[in-house]
């Protein structure tokens, strides 16, 4: 018998058992091919006397490699080395230098980056989110780790319940709430439950992400005009819609809230066909400045016409990916039929810390909180752009995290974000937003400008080079 080149050097002061580096020693030379296919092991009787360790630990390494395919055992003759074709290896290629840097050119990092998406979590309490987790882990039964029902665990569509009707005049009950991770897939369990080929009506400028994912269900799309209170009802009537996407209270990323007359007429069109729906996806509601804040439009509905989106994305954190859907109950009553077997897409751990974290006043503690900063921020930045209004008309302001700049000059907007991008200032053109449609409309240059993760001392030096590269 060929006797294995016996290298192992075992160390006891390792963190990995006696054991696991013998299996891990033997594993390595295998798929280095200095063992090879076929070739007889030492019997566990002969390794564990050279390497003054106890049976038992070889049994152990042996049988571990037997179990992964390394080493076949054959009765009465020993082990023996596995075919390496049958051996699948994942293989950690070195990064290309060439493609990262590409890459690193292609993701510029901007000084200034005006993002109308990203919030400030400077203020995030961290240790109150710590500390919830901690005990809810501790207290945790087995109940906790089950699958949990399909709409959300029903404590936290209570509290979601009763913080909606408070704060957006929302009335429900708990079990017309729906628990999805993002909006992406409350929008995507909504399709399910409203059926395919269904004619959707959206603002112009849109969400795009909302767009992309109504394109992905094969929906046909017809984009509805603007003017000062929103979506024009005129324009929705000529259409064949039977669906209408609506942002009433803060539409993005015009920033116009639809007021009360006009909401009026957005019910009506519902529910003048049968089988028409409206979804009001309250977008960055929670931020306010000025004045109360709005209802929601499913707060005016009487007739259950109206689906409900909101997420706690913009009021918390990005990465809590927990939203919620109201449904109407003609709706509801077709989710039960149709679409209840799909299980819930939010861990029962992360309920239950929302649910907590509401609950216990957290929430509102941390909402009032933020809100303070952005009014302070909003209000530093219609300071700071004073002296812009002689060549920039101002709106969207007093609500939300972002405003939106209109050119008097007659300049293109790319003409403006290059020139600011030279300067290491980011902004964000309206036309990315704007949907090509049959009647061609020439709309003025607009440019976006967010100021939720910007300092105050930010929002100063990017406006100051904004002045200088635009006027």
């Amino acid at each position: 018998m060929k006797e294995l080149p016996i290298h192992i050097q075992l160390h006891p002061e390792s963190n990995k058992t006696l054991y696991e580096q013998i299996y891990e020693y033997i594993r390595n030379e295998i798929r280095a091919g200095n063992l090879l296919q076929n070739e007889k092991l030492p019997s566990a009787r002969f390794l564990a006397e050279y390497l003054q360790v106890s049976r038992t630990t070889v049994d152990m390494a042996y049988g571990q490699l037997v179990a992964e395919g390394y080493l076949e055992a054959r009765p009465k003759r020993g082990y023996f080395v596995c075919a390496p074709d049958n051996l699948y290896e994942i293989k950690m290629q070195p990064p290309d230098t060439q493609l990262r840097r590409v890459t690193a050119e292609d993701q510029a990092v901007y000084p200034y980056d005006f993002s109308p998406n990203a919030i400030d979590m400077r203020f995030f309490p961290y240790a109150t989110w710590k500390k919830i987790t901690k005990n809810i882990l501790v207290d945790a039964k087995s109940s906790m780790f089950a699958l949990g029902e399909p709409q959300g665990d029903l404590e936290l569509r209570t509290t979601i319940c009763r913080y909606l009707h408070g704060s957006r005049g929302v009335n429900c009950e708990p079990e017309q709430i729906i628990i999805g991770a993002g909006n992406d897939f409350l929008l995507l369990l909504l399709e399910k439950i409203l059926g395919r080929h269904i004619h959707v009506a959206m603002e112009n400028p849109t969400y795009v992400r909302a767009y992309k994912i109504f394109r992905s269900f094969a929906y046909p799309v017809s984009f509805i005009p603007m003017d000062g209170n929103g979506i024009r009802v005129d324009a929705l009537r000529k259409t064949d819609a039977q669906v209408a996407y609506v942002m009433p209270s803060h539409q993005y990323p015009t920033g116009v809230a639809i007021p009360i007359g006009r909401r009026m007429e957005l019910l009506k069109w519902a529910v003048e066909e049968e089988g028409r729906y409206l979804i009001e996806d309250d977008y960055d509601s929670e931020f306010r400045y000025k004045g109360k804040p709005l209802p929601s439009l499913q707060a005016s509905d009487t007739n259950g016409r109206v689906v409900y989106i909101g997420t706690f994305s913009k009021a918390i954190a990005p990465a809590i990916r927990i939203s919620y859907m109201v449904l109407p109950y003609p709706l509801l009553e077709k989710y039960r039929k149709e679409c209840s077997f799909f299980s819930s897409t939010v861990s029962r751990i992360d309920q239950t810390i929302l649910n907590e974290f509401i609950r216990d006043g957290y929430f509102e503690r941390y909402l009032n909180k933020m809100r303070k900063q952005y009014r302070m921020k909003h209000d530093f930045l219609m300071n700071e752009i004073r002296p812009l209004e002689r060549y920039f008309s101002i709106s969207g302001g007093n609500a939300g995290l972002h405003i939106l700049m209109t050119d008097k000059r007659g300049r293109s907007e790319e003409e403006l974000a290059a020139s600011a991008e030279k300067m290491g200032v980011k902004v964000y053109c309206m036309g990315a937003f704007r949907m090509e449609t049959d009647e061609k409309v020439s709309e003025p240059a607009a440019m976006i400008l967010g100021y939720g993760a910007l300092s105050v001392e930010e929002i100063r030096e990017g406006i100051a080079i904004l002045k200088k590269v635009w006027c």
